[in-house]
């Protein structure tokens, strides 16, 4: 089976339970996830809503940060899902997991996966200020 089993871009809300049964597997020991929100807050300013734009090379880049993560660390299963679209507070922006057979692997791996999305994948975010003001902020 293929190690990376999601890797995608999404207007639709992300789930969990979806990102983790992808990357289940009986040889997994450890399952790292990581989920990303959105915040009330960002430096001492009230966020109303944010919005996600991404080049339309950001599936195919998220699929190669995918790679190069499974080629480094001892993975089974890897998924990687960002949302795109206007999101609310609280909604989920990203989510990722991956399966491995020890934890600490599993943590590393999910650690330089997000990290390296966040600074590679070409996805923007824009966002809403509770005093009506707006600012667009970059992936990493």
């Amino acid at each position: 089976m293929n190690v990376i089993r999601l890797a995608e871009m999404r207007e639709e809300p992300l789930s969990v339970d979806e990102v983790r049964a992808v990357v289940s597997d009986p040889g997994a020991g450890a399952i790292a996830l990581f989920v990303g929100t959105v915040r009330d807050s960002d430096g001492g300013h009230d966020v109303a809503r944010l919005s996600y734009s991404a080049h339309p090379s950001a599936e195919a880049e998220l699929r190669r940060v995918a790679e190069k993560v499974a080629a480094e660390f001892d993975v089974i299963a890897l998924a990687a899902v960002h949302r795109v679209g206007e999101l609310e507070i609280g909604d989920l922006a990203v989510v990722v997991a991956v399966s491995t057979p020890h934890r600490g692997e599993a943590f590393e791996a999910c650690r330089v996966l997000i990290d390296t999305l966040k600074h590679e994948v070409p996805i923007w975010k824009r966002q809403w200020f509770g005093d009506g003001s707006s600012e667009w902020v970059g992936s990493g």
